[in-house]
């Protein structure tokens, strides 16, 4: 679901940009206000999460891959504003140092699985919650949240892929970036969520909420201060595991290569071809000179510390202020 760069247009890349900004400002000041300093660590740890967990890449019908994103969870333990920054974060950490998204679509990408996604699913979660009371009714909540909201969130990337070659044709009429309409790209995108990534995103949602539950209920139910080492084991054993995604053959629906699409369609779209090009210091999370288990697991640890790092600097700049 990570939106490559000149998949879509410059102005569309551009308004979503200008969408999130107004969010980006609200969620800010609403972390600022509902995360207390114990709760701060929780922040930063959801966020390694969803970066890790965006790692473990799944075989999907038609021969491509997806992913769980993780914003549901952390929609439900911490609040979508919370959720809001977690997953930016590791979206943005991911596009820049990895190439897992472009960096011109880091606003349609944080759109749709940082705020489509957590916002979605927070309140799912919380209607269905209503309705279903006890234990059961909370798993249902939580396993609803997780898959609506990931298939919402599949649904507006595959609208924003569709109306590229609607909107935005060469002289010839051939689309000059995304060249799949939206006959295309919903089936394509919504299908394969629906049928597998959505599940995925609902079990993993539901089984870490009850791994937090079960070692640590004051937090689910009090919100007190987390319990840091269990969360800092699932970190570390979610890094140890992490070449399990490597398993998965084929590209993820609408993140091709260049070449790769002229396979598929018979040309390269102009945008793609002389669009906005950006080199990471680790490509698809791989190193010269070392194994792709290797390479994937060294990616792991130097993402999930660049955004520890990241967290406890805004946490003791916070703390000054």
């Amino acid at each position: 679901m990570h939106i490559p760069d000149n998949y879509l247009s410059p102005s569309t890349c551009a308004a979503f940009g200008v969408v999130m900004i107004p969010v980006w400002k609200r969620t800010v000041a609403k972390v600022k206000k509902e995360i207390t300093k114990k709760k701060m660590p929780m922040l930063g740890i959801c966020s390694a999460f969803s970066f890790l967990i965006m790692m473990f890449n799944l075989p999907l019908p038609g021969g491509s891959t997806g992913h769980a994103v993780g914003a549901a969870l952390i929609a439900i333990l911490l609040g979508p504003y919370a959720a809001t920054i977690s997953v930016t974060i590791a979206l943005v950490i991911q596009a820049l140092f990895f190439s897992d998204g472009g960096i011109l679509a880091i606003g349609a990408n944080c759109f749709n699985m940082a705020f489509v996604m957590p916002f979605s699913a927070y309140y799912i979660y919380n209607f269905t919650r209503k309705m279903f009371r006890g234990k059961k009714g909370e798993k249902v909540a939580v396993l609803l949240a997780g898959y609506i909201s990931l298939n919402l969130a599949a649904f507006c990337a595959a609208i924003e892929f569709g109306i590229q070659p609607i909107l935005f044709k060469d002289a010839t009429g051939a689309a000059m970036y995304c060249p799949y309409g939206l006959s295309a790209a919903i089936p394509s995108m919504v299908g394969s969520h629906l049928l597998v990534a959505g599940l995925i995103e609902a079990f993993v949602t539901l089984g870490v909420y009850s791994y937090v539950k079960k070692v640590d209920p004051n937090f689910i139910y009090q919100g007190s201060e987390v319990k840091s080492k269990p969360m800092y084991g699932l970190l570390i054993g979610m890094i140890v595991l992490c070449p399990i995604g490597l398993l998965a053959t084929g590209t993820a629906w609408g993140e091709w290569a260049p070449e790769e699409v002229k396979d598929l369609v018979g040309f390269i779209p102009k945008g793609m071809e002389k669009g906005f090009n950006f080199n990471s210091i680790m490509p698809d999370y791989s190193m010269a000179g070392l194994s792709e288990a290797a390479s994937y697991i060294i990616s792991a640890l130097a993402g999930v510390a660049i955004i520890l790092i990241i967290f406890k600097i805004l946490n003791s700049r916070r703390n000054r202020v």
